[in-house]
């Protein structure tokens, strides 16, 4: 018995001198992604947001060694999905590829906003941006934007701007050109691009601020005139058209932008390897002709970069909305 015994108590010995020698070692961490990777896109399918993420999804994919899934989560003007991402498990693997609607002007817009854009996520990638272009009815007597201006306030609320919507993007842009220029111009709010850019093209509406893509061909075929770009630097697609700081009218840029955002506490050495594999993925020929077609100019952003840009963007939106008392319900 006494021979059972000690052997029972070397026995106990030993596996708690085991266990206390595993334990000291370094354990080596699990892989990223070690499963899936999916990127919600807060709008309906075959938008461009969705266009991007599904570009996205095919080139990063064989990069990070996991399939890259998208899924579509509308409503709420995105705040539906992205919303969703906010209270997702903070692993790195569930992304929301968000947008200017999304990150900096759906805080102030709305009276609740299921997340806050800056303190509950955590930067990936700025990946592209779309310049807005100020254009004009091809009889609008004015060929620049200061003719414009002054045409405005020659015969102040006798001019109208069409948006894609209250509290849309080109609706927020003409605002903000509003104030940059005192130019007293009508509001009328459409529902999309398309019955906004026929009634420019019927010249039952004077000008607009619209994204590139959707109106370029109208440009090019002299139907629409281009007064101005609403960025800081010139469309290469437009290469003859100033912008408006050269023009005189100084913080008018007006961009749309999408990037992709992880939960915030999601761990620096996965958002490192995911930027990777986006950095990589647009430096693939195959895409950047691809969304260079769809009229996107690729402007990668650092997850720092993006971080620091992002209280800024939300600030000068939110002063917008203010002072134009921009209300959507």
């Amino acid at each position: 018995m006494r021979n059972h015994a000690t052997l029972t108590r070397r026995a106990a010995l030993g596996a708690i001198a085991a266990l206390a020698a595993a334990a000291s070692r370094p354990v080596r961490a699990q892989a990223f992604p070690s499963r899936t990777v999916t990127i919600v896109v807060p709008y309906p399918a075959g938008g461009p947001v969705d266009a991007l993420a599904r570009l996205l999804a095919e080139e990063a994919a064989g990069d990070l060694g996991q399939p890259v899934t998208v899924e579509n989560r509308a409503g709420a003007a995105g705040m539906t999905g992205t919303g969703s991402v906010a209270r997702a498990d903070p692993d790195g693997h569930t992304l929301v590829l968000g947008t200017n609607q999304t990150h900096a002007t759906n805080q102030s817009l709305f009276k609740t906003c299921p997340y806050d854009a800056t303190r509950d996520f955590a930067p990936v990638a700025g990946i592209v941006e779309i310049p807005h272009v100020l254009v004009a009815r091809k009889s609008l007597p004015a060929g620049n934007v200061a003719e414009l201006v002054a045409l405005a306030k020659r015969a102040p609320d006798s001019l109208n701007y069409g948006s894609t919507g209250n509290g849309s993007a080109s609706h927020l842009a003409a605002e903000l050109f509003k104030t940059r220029t005192g130019a007293d111009i009508r509001h009328i709010p459409f529902k999309g691009a398309a019955p906004m850019t026929t009634e420019l093209l019927a010249e039952r509406i004077d000008i607009s601020f619209a994204t590139l893509p959707s109106v370029i061909r109208q440009i090019e075929a002299g139907n629409l005139k281009a007064l101005g770009i609403a960025s800081a630097k010139r469309a290469a697609t437009l290469p003859n058209v100033p912008t408006m700081n050269e023009q005189g009218v100084a913080g008018v840029e007006a961009d749309a932008w999408f990037a992709l955002f992880a939960p915030a506490g999601t761990p620096a050495p996965a958002i490192d390897r995911l930027y990777r594999a986006i950095v990589t993925a647009v430096g693939k020929e195959k895409l950047r002709q691809a969304l260079a077609a769809q009229g996107m100019t690729i402007a990668v952003r650092a997850p720092s970069e993006l971080s620091a840009a992002l209280p800024g963007e939300v600030a000068k939106w939110a002063d917008v909305i203010k002072s134009a008392r921009v209300t959507v319900e």
